[in-house]
């Protein structure tokens, strides 16, 4: 059986609106962010991005764990990696004059070789404009699991022009992480109760996963096992043969156009302001003078 996010409803601004126009809009906020590598131009999507959020009435406890995993990925694996390389971004970082905070020549032991590391204004400013860039794109989407109804998950594609085959499959996407979550949680919870220890895990790596191998073998096999069951649902109901229906219904309203309108309207100006070149990467003067 097939569960799903934590969806509730809870009245919020944002629910008010059809999946449909929240689904155009977010993409065509995301197509204005890419136009952009001046933090300048960024902050004002990042505050976009916040709005939405807050007008979700969502809390801290409901989306801790997500707004940890992005802040990870986004702070230390791309933070760090262009604060101390500078790679990933427009090419005029690299013919930019750089003023250095801080550098250290290391040397790999055995070796001659010499690799040399250090933080210049340049970076630091990439640094903060990747961030920005990519947590505004991030906070977009992150409310969709919460914020959508998941019976709405098949309409909602399907009425965006993609083909129902590919809007049931997105449907079914969008419903197996919690149900692989939820048989995780399961399987943990009657290992557990046969006096199954994951908190005294020790040893090698191999050690480790040889141990652990009462947890994954049973989600993997019962995944297989839904997913077949799935399958035979599908083919009992003769799926594929003919176009199907959707029971829901979704009607465009008033305020669905004109977010339509907002989104459409950032999304062409920013194209333009790309085109004429407003938006680049910019090195803040005071920054440089901190060096």
């Amino acid at each position: 059986m097939l569960v799903t996010w934590r969806y509730r409803f809870r009245d919020s601004f944002i629910e008010k609106f059809d999946p449909r126009a929240r689904w155009f809009a977010s993409f065509m906020i995301m197509i204005g962010i890419i136009q952009f590598w001046d933090i300048r131009f960024l902050l004002f999507f990042f505050a976009i991005s916040m709005t939405q959020f807050f007008l979700t009435k969502l809390t801290w406890q409901e989306t801790k764990r997500a707004w940890l995993f992005i802040l990870l990925l986004v702070v230390v694996v791309i933070g760090a990696n262009a604060l101390l390389t500078g790679r990933g971004g427009p090419g005029i970082i690299e013919s930019m004059d750089t003023h250095i905070f801080w550098e250290k020549i290391i040397t790999v032991p055995l070796t001659n070789w010499k690799i040399t590391i250090n933080i210049t204004d340049v970076k630091i400013a990439f640094a903060a404009s990747q961030m920005v860039r990519m947590l505004s794109i991030a906070v977009l989407f992150l409310i969709i699991p919460w914020t959508m109804d998941p019976s709405l998950y098949g309409v909602t594609f399907g009425g965006m022009g993609i083909p129902y085959r590919f809007a049931f499959s997105m449907d079914l996407a969008f419903r197996f992480v919690p149900s692989l979550a939820r048989d995780f949680q399961v399987t943990l919870d009657s290992q557990r109760a046969r006096g199954y220890e994951i908190e005294k895990l020790e040893g090698g790596i191999f050690t480790m996963l040889r141990k652990i191998a009462p947890l994954i073998v049973p989600v993997t096999m019962n995944s297989i096992v839904s997913g077949e069951d799935i399958i035979n649902a599908m083919d009992l109901r003769c799926f594929g043969l003919k176009k199907r229906t959707w029971i829901g219904q979704l009607t465009y309203t008033r305020r669905d156009y004109v977010l339509l309108a907002f989104a459409g309207i950032i999304m062409v100006t920013s194209i333009v302001f790309n085109i004429m070149g407003i938006g680049a990467f910019w090195v803040p003067a005071w920054l440089t003078a901190l060096t």
